[in-house]
């Protein structure tokens, strides 16, 4: 069970519509059917009928709905509860990241910032673009870090918070430079095998970003590998498994080395923006100096 999914049934069953359901969850419509079967599966029966228009909750849907909501509730009552008791030591200033955000660029950029600030405190919870988005939006976090796409943006209310643009990032495709020197590897060229690529989940924002950049144009490859996260595809590529889209600041190091290389032009590249978004109003003194610090 994954508290995600009675949130997610909460929602459909108040606007008996997956599309606007997923955006107000902030997730894609294929993530979130995905997560609304994955419930009913739990259950056991069909929540939801999905052959009228518009859905209708079935009855089994319509007795599971105030025992998810009962649980939903107690939940959220029981986490603010033990908030309130620890005080949410005013020390702490809190951030959510996605992962490769909070690894690659957060933890160099909080520990520079202490060096200067030995009294800082940072809480980071690192975790996926629609758990960070809810951090933010229930108050849970702070700040939010993620990354902005000009063909792909994460689906919050922009006008609610204020974004501060914080890094230019580049996302290619690479691959080991061994495995590029012995077959010749490029994704551009029609070659006698296809290139193994290791692929970010299609649901996951890089996994649309990348969609985006690949188009319709033709590509020699053969996906051999799905993932979510950055940190797992790069151990697979650095081993030689084949080739994947990587943002620059999570193979910095492994570029200068040689250890990586590009394989395909400039025109399969796209530039990211990593941007932190939050509610200044909301500001405590320490985490006002962190948030203009970034």
């Amino acid at each position: 069970m994954d508290l995600n999914w009675l949130q997610d049934f909460e929602c459909l069953s108040r606007t008996l519509n997956f599309t606007r359901a997923a955006e107000e969850r902030h997730i894609t419509q294929s993530a979130f059917s995905r997560r609304i079967k994955a419930l009913e599966s739990w259950v056991g029966l069909p929540l939801v009928n999905r052959a009228t228009y518009p859905i209708q909750i079935t009855d089994a849907g319509r007795q599971f709905l105030p025992v998810a909501l009962a649980a939903v509730a107690q939940l959220d009552e029981t986490r603010q509860a033990i908030r309130d008791a620890d005080g949410g030591d005013s020390r702490f200033v809190r951030l959510s990241a996605l992962h490769t955000i909070s690894v690659n660029f957060l933890a160099n950029r909080i520990e520079n910032m202490q060096s200067d600030w030995p009294d800082l405190r940072t809480r980071v919870i690192s975790d996926s673009l629609s758990s960070c988005c809810e951090l933010l939006i229930d108050g849970a976090v702070d700040i939010m870090l993620c990354y902005y796409h000009a063909s792909v943006s994460p689906r919050i209310d922009d006008t609610a918070f204020t974004r501060k643009d914080l890094l230019s990032d580049r996302l290619l495709p690479v691959a080991a430079a061994e495995q590029v020197a012995r077959h010749g590897w490029d994704i551009g060229i029609k070659g006698p095998a296809a290139i193994p690529y290791l692929a970010y989940e299609q649901s996951s924002f890089l996994g649309m970003v990348v969609d985006s950049v690949v188009g319709q144009k033709p590509m020699n490859a053969e996906t051999i590998y799905i993932d979510g996260l950055v940190e797992t595809i790069k151990r697979r590529l650095l081993n030689g498994s084949g080739f994947a889209w990587m943002p620059e600041t999570a193979i910095d190091a492994e570029l200068r080395a040689g250890a990586v290389v590009p394989i395909g032009d400039a025109s399969w590249q796209t530039r990211l923006t990593i941007a932190a978004l939050a509610n200044p109003e909301t500001f405590s003194p320490q985490t006002r100096t962190l948030w203009e610090s970034l």
